[in-house]
């Protein structure tokens, strides 16, 4: 539940788009990201894949990391 998957893209160090597992979409941060948030929002097989890597990275390796961690 407290885990997010976050992709982010960056062009000169400014991010311009994001997609968040927890909003399940991508979001533009900048003129030209909305414009592309918008576009890649439209492609429904994307954002499935997308929603599915936090299911095939996260979930799968948590428990890895927790265990390194303490």
């Amino acid at each position: 539940k407290d885990i997010e998957y976050i992709r982010s893209y960056y062009f000169n160090k400014l991010e311009y788009t994001r997609f968040s597992s927890s909003v399940g979409k991508y979001v533009g941060f900048t003129e030209r990201g909305v414009k592309i948030a918008a576009a890649w929002n439209k492609d429904a097989s994307d954002l499935s894949a997308m929603k599915a890597q936090k299911e095939v990275y996260c979930l799968n390796h948590i428990q890895i990391e927790y265990s390194n961690m303490l």
